[in-house]
């Protein structure tokens, strides 16, 4: 019966102190604005084509997934890549490819929600002939959310 009661105290005394430190965190409401993040070209050694990247949101220590909206004109697209805490696309318009390692490449289109599991390889892009634009939503695990791998084959591509 002590023990028990000695872990209840413990277990008391820890929710009590996450309690306190989630207390004193910042209660503010945060707005960014859009003209305070600037858009970047996707780099090469991560994408294949004219790829934009536009910051919305970073991994915070109250919440850990960070957010950007990613431009793909025809025929771009991302290197093959992994996230440790998976990732989801919300694709906003045109048309689009996403692949699983070992998968059939399917089709993507405004309005559709793509999951990926963690750890799992795959890409994604526009498709030959349109563009296709996507909000990536991107968990941060020990301060990294992808691991970029090799590119993605012309032949993978297309096929």
């Amino acid at each position: 019966m002590n023990s028990t009661m000695n872990l209840t105290s413990t277990l008391t005394a820890s929710l009590l102190a996450a309690s306190a430190a989630f207390a004193e965190a910042p209660r503010t409401t945060e707005v960014s604005s859009s003209g305070d993040r600037a858009s970047v070209a996707g780099p090469a050694s991560s994408f294949v084509g004219t790829v934009t990247v536009t910051p919305l949101f970073a991994a915070t220590e109250l919440s850990n997934p960070s957010g950007a909206v990613v431009e793909f004109t025809p025929g771009a697209r991302t290197a093959w890549h992994t996230h440790p805490a998976g990732q989801t696309l919300v694709i906003l318009s045109g048309v689009g490819w996403v692949q699983q390692e070992g998968a059939e490449k399917l089709e993507v289109k405004a309005g559709d929600v793509v999951r990926f599991p963690p750890n799992v390889r795959h890409w994604h892009g526009a498709s030959a002939t349109n563009s296709m634009s996507h909000i990536a939503i991107t968990p941060v695990v020990d301060g990294s959310g992808v691991d970029w791998l090799e590119q993605v084959t012309d032949e993978t591509y297309g096929g």
